[in-house]
């Protein structure tokens, strides 16, 4: 059995600890992620960098540098909704630089992140290590167990695990479950490239098919009522292709990106949260904190914001050799009112909108109002644009950078 030390140890390489291994090495604290796969490469992941990450990246000097990156640029959401083209969001009002969202595998935003982060002398990856248990001493976490059987020894511990986080298990730290009303299928579908990103949704019938442009495929979520994966399944493969190709000519490649139910992905969507995020030597953040509904495709800009409200509070004490722990709960205060927020306008979406629509097998008599007025009144449009794209909280870069 092999011990290591380091000042913090970041669990997890998604998006929030890779964001808070780079800001808190940046500010000279020793730190080292663990991430348990050997890459990135994983499909199906969220890849929306909205606006308000785009400006974090701006302010840390980055943005140019990952917009070199393969990326698709949505300066508007819009649907089909009951056959009537309907705009939702209009982007380019916010402001500059971040007034799009990019659409990038998220792969490439993690990659990019873990090689700026390599450049900084205080800063460690560990790919393929994967920690199982919490390590304590006196009622205080010291660390971590790997599977391996390493112990690595911090002054504190973030666990950024995902929404199954074992770190947060491992600490009883209660979970608060909301509900979902809704899965989703991922899948693929081969288009060809136009000059417009063509990122929209599609309802009718009692369904809803998100199809996400990346260039030359549509990434497709099939939305369907909670627990029907099966009784999908069961129906066989051709009445699922059946069921999307119906939705629009959009679709008409399904046969050729779904040649299998292996070609099908499902995700169980589950929204809840912590009601506290720390036990003395850790701090919990990201989607082992709070859960968020694909709705919005919001859970990656809420995981990064996270990471910089926690490098905000703790990375300048942490580098003067302060202790962290009578400042943890500071993050839980600043970052809890957005996720509250987000979250209940998700479950508002979900059990109003979403939940009655796939109940229906009618065909829709056009769009409902609200969706009329975004349409007809482009002003409307930028509300729903400010609180996809900036959140209800965003944040700004306030830890320092070391020097030398």
């Amino acid at each position: 059995m092999s011990d290591s030390e380091t000042c913090l140890c970041v669990v997890g390489g998604g998006p929030a600890g890779m964001m808070c291994g780079y800001l808190f090495a940046r500010a000279g604290v020793k730190t080292v992620v663990l991430e348990k796969h050997g890459d990135f490469l994983r499909d199906f992941r969220g890849d929306t960098v909205h606006p308000s990450t785009l400006d974090l990246f701006d302010e840390l000097g980055l943005l140019d540098a990952l917009l070199e990156r393969p990326h698709d640029r949505v300066t508007h959401v819009g649907g089909v909704v009951g056959g009537k083209e309907i705009r939702f969001a209009d982007f380019t009002h916010l402001p500059k630089p971040g007034n799009f969202t990019a659409l990038m595998p998220q792969w490439e935003f993690l990659d990019f992140l873990s090689e700026q982060a390599r450049a900084l002398p205080a800063f460690r990856l560990r790919m393929e290590t994967e920690a199982v248990d919490l390590v304590r001493e006196q009622g205080r976490v010291v660390g971590v167990r790997t599977r391996d059987g390493d112990v690595i020894r911090a002054k504190l511990t973030i666990a950024a695990d995902g929404r199954g986080s074992v770190l947060r298990a491992a600490a009883n730290l209660p979970l608060y479950d909301l509900g979902a009303p809704i899965d989703v299928f991922w899948f693929r579908m081969p288009k060809q490239r136009t000059p417009e990103n063509r990122t929209q949704g599609y309802i009718n019938h009692g369904q809803m098919v998100v199809l996400i442009d990346r260039g030359d495929y549509y990434q497709c979520a099939f939305v369907f009522p909670k627990g029907g994966a099966e009784k999908i399944r069961a129906e066989g493969l051709d009445a699922f292709r059946d069921r999307v190709r119906a939705i629009g000519p959009e679709t008409a490649t399904v046969d050729q990106g779904v040649t299998s139910w292996d070609d099908v992905k499902l995700l169980t969507v589950t929204v809840d949260r912590l009601d506290k995020w720390d036990r003395p030597g850790l701090l919990v953040i990201g989607d082992a904190a709070h859960a968020m509904s694909p709705i919005g495709g919001v859970g990656i800009n809420l995981a990064v914001q996270d990471a910089v409200a926690a490098a905000n509070i703790l990375a300048a004490p942490m580098a003067a050799g302060e202790d962290p722990d009578p400042l943890l709960h500071k993050v839980y205060d600043r970052r809890i009112r957005a996720v509250k927020l987000t979250q209940g306008m998700q479950r508002m979406v979900q059990d109003t909108v979403v939940a009655p629509l796939l109940a229906s097998t009618e065909p829709m008599d056009g769009p409902p109002l609200a969706a009329k007025l975004l349409d007809r009144i482009p002003l409307l449009r930028r509300i729903p644009a400010q609180v996809i794209g900036m959140g209800f909280r965003p944040e700004h870069v306030r830890s320092p950078e070391a020097k030398g």
